[in-house]
């Protein structure tokens, strides 16, 4: 069933942690998913994940502005419901504070998100800082973020160990005093998600960091179940469509080549012209 019919807002997300309903947030990359799924959710995040699941790279770093603002846009023409986040890429945020504003303000303006999601903790206070004081939501992103992912050496779980749990907490809060809206907590222990949870007045998202978060995100094409190579321990599996949608082409492609499709019920009925019945091959264009 619907969630609701009316647009939401940031402060709505406010609002839900306020009353301790849980937040649920989904991954889409275009249109079709996106008029599928909206008003299932109550916020669709555009991520750089993209670049695993629909361009193919094996990580997220080669994802660049161009492909985030052609991929948010398409959701854009869908979206009627669900907050519309955008990920900022690897180097879009990372350089001069003004740079980051400006790729952040393409996501709104071009792209037509609600809000940009950007990965990491002190390092981008200063952008996450100016983004919201000129009036660009900006969701924080800490834990097992992607585009560090040499730097973590893998995907990794994050924040084990006091100094770790510390850190996260730290950078947790000042993300949120610098003004971000929301967090998302990325493969950290469960017990550690539910201590920041509860010392942030903003919710927090989690994937792969325990119930106690405000939210859950989950990429779409994972929780739908499209393909079997890999399947994070986080991920709970709702379907098996990429299985579904094999046996379909399957079925498709053996009436085709036994000319069992298209029959009689889908095709055009129509009795053959006595005059063009008997024109023959050569009197075709004289």
């Amino acid at each position: 069933m619907p969630v609701a019919e009316k647009r939401v807002r940031v402060p709505h997300l406010l609002e839900m942690k306020a009353k301790g309903e849980p937040i649920c947030m989904l991954t889409a990359y275009n249109y079709t998913f996106t008029r599928l799924i909206d008003d299932l959710v109550d916020i669709i995040l555009v991520g750089d994940s993209l670049g695993n699941v629909e361009l193919g790279y094996e990580t997220t770093l080669p994802v660049t502005m161009e492909d985030m603002i052609h991929h948010t846009r398409a959701v854009s023409r869908a979206r009627r419901h669900a907050l519309l986040v955008a990920d900022m890429p690897f180097l879009s945020f990372q350089g001069e504070t003004a740079a980051a504003v400006e790729n952040a303000g393409r996501l709104l303006k071009e792209g037509g998100a609600d809000a940009v999601k950007l990965e990491g903790g002190e390092p981008v206070l200063e952008a996450v800082r100016r983004m919201s004081k000129i009036g660009i939501p900006v969701m924080g992103h800490l834990g097992l973020t992607p585009q560090s992912v040499h730097k973590f050496g893998g995907f990794k779980v994050q924040g084990r160990g006091e100094e770790a749990a510390v850190k996260l907490k730290t950078d947790a809060l000042a993300l949120e005093e610098a003004g971000a809206f929301a967090l998302v907590l990325e493969s950290i222990p469960a017990e550690l998600a539910k201590e920041i949870t509860a010392s942030l007045t903003i919710p927090t998202i989690g994937i792969g960091a325990g119930v106690h978060c405000d939210g859950q995100v989950l990429v779409i094409y994972d929780m739908l179940g499209m393909f079997d190579d890999y399947v994070p321990k986080f991920v709970k599996r709702y379907g098996a469509i990429g299985e579904q949608i094999r046996q379909a082409v399957s079925a498709y492609s053996s009436e085709v080549r036994a000319r069992q499709f298209p029959d009689d019920a889908h095709s055009y009925g129509a009795s053959v012209p006595a005059a063009l019945a008997k024109t023959k091959p050569e009197e075709v264009g004289h």
